[in-house]
């Protein structure tokens, strides 16, 4: 049984009113018409991972929305939230570890117990509240997830530097933390930044292929040669291994979509996956 113990502390939004609207009937009806634009993804009950970007809402909810189009109103326990820290450096994986995370459409609890039991399974997740101030990469997903799943409590974790070892670490510590839970793995990221969109799409179909063949080993080594090709690419990699230990058998990319796809401007674009990963 996940022990949720209070929402606090509570960690305030950090780019509402900028990045998304701070309005609760404005950001649930845009929420809710990206999801209703979205068609043929996998049942819920099949899925067990997702990758889903995190830039400003109008650019990337497009995309994001057919990530978590699959699993609403799925059977979930728990959400764990792998993203990248833009702004603060660190080793190793960050963990705000109880309380809650607001939204304009409410708090989200922390599942303290799952929390517990994740910065038990791998020395390389460590209590940071801190590190989750200001941070984006996570708070984006969190007006779809009060949308999709309004009563499942999330585990936030921030991954500093990606090396190798904290993302295999990660990885293994999230399937040995996870197991006989019914838990959904969210990685966020955005792929390419700043290239003309060709190029940006040429880029990005490295990334695009090895999570369809759902293969992190091979993500892994892509990115090990070019680390730019995506921002969460440590969080995509580890959610697929532990993915795959908790009985994925399977990848498919969702959408893809760039910045210019709204803005018009495609000189420098910023490319946007959504994927799942199951037993589809």
């Amino acid at each position: 049984m996940l022990r949720i113990m209070s929402l606090q502390p509570l960690r305030p939004e950090a780019v509402a009113g900028s990045w998304y609207p701070d309005r609760p009937a404005v950001l649930a009806a845009e929420v809710d018409r990206f999801l209703s634009e979205v068609s043929d993804t996998p049942p819920a009950e099949t899925v067990l991972g997702l990758v889903a970007p995190h830039a400003g809402l109008m650019y990337s909810g497009p995309v994001a929305a057919w990530a978590y189009r699959a699993v609403q109103g799925g059977p979930f326990d728990v959400v764990v939230l792998v993203g990248p820290s833009h702004r603060v450096g660190f080793d190793g994986v960050a963990l705000y570890p109880r309380g809650a995370f607001d939204t304009p459409l409410g708090p989200i609890p922390i599942a303290e117990d799952v929390a517990v039991a994740i910065r038990e399974a791998t020395p390389v997740v460590h209590e940071d509240m801190t590190a989750h101030r200001s941070e984006h990469s996570l708070e984006m997903q969190l007006p779809f997830l009060r949308r999709v799943l309004p009563t499942t409590p999330i585990v936030p974790l921030l991954m500093g530097s990606q090396s190798e070892d904290t993302i295999l670490s990660l990885g293994d510590g999230l399937a040995v933390a996870l197991e006989g839970r019914r838990a959904l793995l969210v990685a966020s990221s955005d792929l390419s930044h700043y290239l003309e969109a060709r190029a940006a799409a040429a880029v990005d179909r490295e990334v695009i292929d090895r999570v369809d063949q759902f293969d992190p080993e091979g993500l892994l080594a892509a990115l090990r040669a070019k680390p730019d090709h995506a921002c969460g690419g440590g969080p995509i990699v580890a959610v697929m291994r532990a993915a795959r230990s908790l009985g994925a058998r399977a990848g498919r990319v969702l959408r893809y979509a760039d910045s210019g796809d709204v803005s018009g401007n495609k000189t420098a674009v910023v490319g946007y996956m959504a994927a799942a990963f199951g037993v589809f």
